[in-house]
């Protein structure tokens, strides 16, 4: 369900395209669907996985207990805290996209056998390049106007884009295959880099919760009940209902 959009002629409309929020509701259920399936199922899963190795899941588990506490602020109350969540979600983002990274370097090592830290070395410079590049996309989509471009539904080039991603997966196909010729082994990586390209792509919401500081008059604009708990929310509702059957009795 989409939240109220109150347009106006004066919004520029780049900013607008950018400020398209999801609900509070929604960004709850984010929060629960990502954590499951991303980080806990695919994330961790391959790190406590045989052969299990202590310093890998410490370096795991604590950044993800971290997000983890973090995010409890936003199922409890996602509508108060609605502001910070874009800031936790970016953060969440560079967790998995960390945890991915982690989960990869394991099964090189201690699955595959590599050696010496070669494959440590390249894997953390395909890791923040990732997250630079990613970012940097971001920035560029948004001042050359292309997410409003996409909203309008108008064909546009997004070969730069792809490039981007598909630049991480060949990276870590070649490497893998450098240390292993087991295929199970490949696909698994070939698949986690390929999600670590949509976790790389959440980090962008640091730089989202950043741009509605700096236009937050904009964002309760387009918003008015951004920010607000839900008490208020409705309150406000309902007295516009009152108002409007009242007008409607008088009439």
């Amino acid at each position: 369900m989409e939240r109220t959009l109150i347009k106006k002629k004066n919004i520029d409309k780049i900013a607008e395209s950018y400020l398209r929020l999801q609900t509070p509701k929604e960004n709850r259920s984010n929060i629960i669907c990502f954590f499951l399936i991303l980080l806990y199922l695919i994330g961790l899963l391959p790190i406590v996985a045989v052969p299990f190795s202590l310093s890998y899941f410490i370096a795991a588990i604590i950044p993800v207990g971290i997000v983890q506490l973090w995010a409890i602020i936003y199922l409890i109350d996602p509508y108060k805290n609605e502001k910070s969540y874009y800031l936790f979600f970016g953060i969440y983002g560079v967790v998995n996209t960390y945890i991915y990274f982690l989960a990869i370097q394991k099964m090189i090592y201690l699955n595959m056998g590599a050696k010496g830290s070669g494959p440590l070395v390249i894997g953390v410079l395909f890791f923040i390049a990732l997250l630079i590049g990613m970012n940097w996309l971001n920035w560029k989509a948004l001042y050359t106007g292309t997410y409003y471009k996409l909203q309008q539904k108008n064909s546009i080039s997004v070969t730069w884009s792809v490039v981007g991603g598909a630049g991480y997966v060949l990276g870590q196909l070649i490497l893998s295959f450098i240390y292993t010729d087991s295929a199970v082994f490949i696909l698994m990586i070939v698949c986690i880099s390929l999600l670590s390209i949509f976790t790389a792509f959440c980090s962008i919401f640091i730089h989202r919760y950043y741009y509605i500081c700096k236009n937050i008059n904009l964002v309760k604009q387009m918003y008015p009940e951004f920010g607000k708990p839900l008490s208020e929310r409705y309150s406000k509702k309902k007295k516009r209902k009152k108002k409007h059957s009242t007008r409607n009795i008088i009439r």
